[in-house]
């Protein structure tokens, strides 16, 4: 848990991306997270974090539905939406944070 503190404790706006592999969503939503990624460049971070993987994570941010996607700026959570977004959606809401 302490590396999560410092993935998220920058001043940039990181969006997390919490998926399984199984998951039709989840799979449909990393295209949409590469998208994202190239459009903002080095202004924000996109992070893909396995629920299967990293269940301990999951349950402390109680992560129940997929994809969740959550953004922290600073350390702080800012936004937090579950279910799959449209690329210029996501960006529009990150550059809020920048």
């Amino acid at each position: 848990m302490s590396k999560f503190g410092e993935l998220i404790d920058v001043e940039i706006p990181v969006l997390l991306d919490f998926y399984t592999e199984w998951n039709d969503q989840s799979e449909q939503m990393h295209l949409i997270l590469r998208d994202v990624a190239a459009a903002l460049g080095d202004k924000a971070k996109v992070i893909k974090i396995d629920v299967e993987k990293n269940q301990e994570l999951a349950e402390a941010l109680r992560v129940k539905t997929l994809p969740t996607l959550i953004i922290y700026k600073g350390g702080e959570m800012k936004w937090r939406q579950s279910g799959e977004q449209d690329a210029n959606a996501l960006i529009g809401i990150i550059q809020e944070y920048i």
